[in-house]
């Protein structure tokens, strides 16, 4: 995994409450009275990991409790994405796009536009800082809504708000089942009528519907999407070979380009691949072969104990990746990013300079 911790990496789904270092929520919780299921850093990681490893999203879900509960002052919030983004360029990474959703924080009085602007401050601190380093990371917020929530039009409008001050799109997360995207048509909407780009977490539970409303909505990219797979059949003919017949939701993500932002050890946490509880089971590299615009994310790297290049690692001792491989990835989150096509393709010729850089030292 060495090597791919030194290669360039473009994130495009990690949650700012679920990438807290341990010692920061210890620091936090001791201060504020928070209880903790453990006072050590080591054993409190082992709590989350273990706490998210036993195939429910839901009970996975549920740790997130604890990471907002330290993330609801100006000063921490700050502090959380201060050190969020430090954490990502220490792994390679050089575009991230961050998500979270600021309802979630306003239990001590703090506002909406308070939250996101104490997150820009904390992300604002370490480009600073990385840039005077010689290090290249450029961060953008996207604001989730909450599916089981309402509001969804507040934080819609908040995201337009703050299109120009490094919030870069929307999306909806939460619980799937039983909260469809059309419980936020109004939202959705008023940001389709304002061009702004819109994410979508479907296909992370549920069945192929959940990746059918997302789709019907106007999602640019799909978060998770792994229920995509219910959609595509593989049949094993004569001689092994392989025929592969494409559903219409899922013929429509192909012929579209709609990238799909997969998260493999998430997504095995919570039983979300359809097709099995391994690595090999996982979809991806059937999306990939389709021709698919397959991305690769940590999702949540303290639930997860991971990085992105421990999720390329990953990919690559179960499918053989090669370079050329991982680059294609990251081609393509780079292209599926929400910025210009121009700040994309100069994004693109980033990622080729570094990985050109790389093949040519070893």
């Amino acid at each position: 995994m060495a090597f791919i911790e030194d290669l360039p990496k473009v994130s495009l789904h990690d949650h700012l409450d679920g990438g807290l270092r341990p010692e920061t929520i210890i620091d936090i919780a001791t201060r504020e009275g928070i209880a903790l299921p453990a006072g050590d850093p080591d054993a409190l990681a082992d709590w989350f990991l273990e706490s998210c490893t036993g195939g429910d999203l839901s009970e996975y879900l549920k740790t997130f409790e604890l990471t907002v509960s330290v993330m609801q002052t100006p000063e921490d919030l700050r502090r959380v994405a201060y050190e969020f983004a430090l954490d990502l360029a220490s792994d390679g990474v050089i575009y991230a796009e961050v998500r979270w959703a600021p309802e979630q924080h306003t239990r001590g009085g703090l506002t909406l536009r308070a939250a996101v602007e104490s997150v820009q401050t904390g992300f604002d601190d370490a480009m600073a800082e990385l840039r005077q380093a010689g290090e290249s990371l450029r961060v953008g917020q996207i604001l989730c809504a909450m599916r089981h929530e309402d509001h969804s039009l507040e934080v819609a409008e908040l995201a337009l708000q703050y299109r120009d001050a490094g919030v870069v799109g929307f999306d909806l997360a939460g619980p799937e089942a039983g909260f469809s995207p059309e419980r936020h048509a109004e939202a959705l909407a008023l940001l389709a009528r304002n061009h702004f780009p819109v994410t979508i977490h479907a296909g992370e539970e549920g069945e192929l519907d959940s990746v059918k409303d997302a789709v019907f909505h106007r999602a640019l990219r799909l978060g998770h999407g792994t229920r995509l797979a219910n959609d595509i059949e593989v049949e094993t003919e004569h001689e092994g070979t392989l025929t592969v017949i494409l559903g219409s939701t899922a013929q429509w993500v192909l012929d579209r380009g709609i990238a799909i932002e997969c998260c493999p050890t998430s997504n095995l946490q919570t039983s979300s691949s359809p097709w099995g509880d391994e690595i090999e089971d996982h979809p991806f590299d059937v999306f990939y072969q389709l021709g698919m615009k397959v991305t690769v994310n940590t999702d949540n790297r303290l639930m997860s104990d991971t990085t992105l290049s421990a999720e390329l690692a990953l990919l690559v001792d179960a499918f053989d990746y090669t370079i050329d491989d991982l680059y294609e990835f990251q081609k393509n989150a780079a292209m599926a990013a929400f910025i210009t096509r121009e700040e994309r393709l100069e994004l693109v010729e980033q990622l080729a300079e570094g990985f050109d850089a790389f093949e040519a030292s070893n």
